[in-house]
């Protein structure tokens, strides 16, 4: 299975809507209705496998000229584990260096597979007050359970995405 990173376009937003709504449902991420992922599709990647199509993607929603947050990861079922959701969130970090952004963060609860990829836990306190204008219209605002972590751009290369 050959995969490609790319910017989505608004062709994607079905079989996106399609991949997210599935870990939505089993209250693993938030649900994302089709009118917010047109609304915001130029923050999105997509992950396209060859053959089969949208198989994943995320966000890279810019906060401040400094930190931007990866949000709304979601990789279809039949080909996790292949490292596409690697090669989403490193796809992420690269265009965040060529923005010329410092650091880029996310609220989750994969913590062991955003730990792999260099994040660490962060207090919630210190991530811009942009979020937390977007977090006080989720319904679990109250009683969050996700994870904040975040990591800088900074620095080498990132590797390129690869997928088994």
């Amino acid at each position: 299975m050959e995969v490609r990173y790319r910017p989505a376009r608004l062709a994607d937003v079905p079989a996106m809507a399609e991949v997210i709504a599935g870990y939505a449902e089993a209250g693993l991420m938030l649900p994302r209705p089709n009118s917010e992922l047109y609304e915001n599709v130029r923050d999105f990647i997509v992950a396209e496998a060859e053959p089969g199509g949208v198989c994943g993607c995320t966000a890279l929603h810019i906060d401040t000229e400094r930190i931007a947050e990866i949000k709304a990861l979601a990789v279809a079922k039949a080909v996790q584990g292949r490292g596409v959701g690697r090669g989403l969130v490193e796809t992420a970090i690269a265009a965040a260096r060529d923005l010329g952004l410092e650091r880029v963060f996310c609220l989750t609860y994969q913590v062991d597979f955003f730990t792999k990829l260099g994040f660490t836990r962060v207090d919630r306190s210190r991530l811009p007050d942009k979020v937390w204008g977007e977090c006080v219209r989720c319904h679990r605002f109250l009683d969050c359970d996700e994870v904040a972590m975040w990591r800088t751009v900074a620095g080498g290369p990132v590797p390129q995405p690869t997928v088994a």
